[in-house]
């Protein structure tokens, strides 16, 4: 029976994050024996990972008034370059959205006065995207605390291993449906 090494989260380690790994696995193990339950361990440490990495970003976020939704808009916004502008289709695609789901999340910060929506000069049908004058800021200001927060999350891990784990991560990001 092939067997997983489950690195175990032990500090910080809250009440959302469930029984030790190892142990569940046991527990399987013993209750079925005939199925290797190895999967879900690997399954259980990425959303673990996922979900301590989530936390952590979302506290950062709290003195912005901030959620991950807009947060993923601005930032996705900001990387286009000041008065650079995305059609929603476009940007719902680079966030890997749906356009249904943009929706609210756009009007939500333009209530803010973070974003604009602006006619597309080549359709005026069409409308873009923009980040205003004080998103954009707001963004700069983030940005720098953003990676801040998410280097001292990553810190016990070396370059060479963030590397393979993005490298191993990408093979899951690449299945299809």
């Amino acid at each position: 029976m092939a067997q997983v090494e489950i690195s175990k989260i032990k500090n910080g380690k809250s009440n959302t994050e469930g029984q030790d790994l190892d142990t569940v696995l046991a527990q399987w193990r013993k209750e079925r024996p005939d199925v290797d339950p190895s999967a879900i361990a690997v399954c259980g440490s990425v959303w673990r990972g996922a979900e301590r990495l989530r936390r952590g970003v979302l506290s950062n976020l709290e003195e912005h008034d901030l959620d991950f939704a807009g947060f993923d808009v601005i930032m996705t916004l900001r990387r286009q370059g000041r008065g650079q502008a995305l059609s929603p289709s476009s940007l719902a695609k680079e966030m890997m959205l749906s356009t249904s789901a943009m929706t609210n999340r756009l009007d939500r910060l333009e209530q803010r006065g973070l974003i604009a929506r602006t006619r597309d000069p080549n359709d005026r049908r069409a409308l873009k995207i923009v980040l205003s004058d004080s998103g954009f800021e707001l963004v700069d200001g983030i940005f720098a605390s953003h990676v801040a927060a998410v280097e001292k999350m990553l810190a016990k891990i070396s370059t060479t291993d963030r590397q393979k784990l993005c490298a191993l991560l990408s093979n899951i990001s690449a299945l299809s449906d």
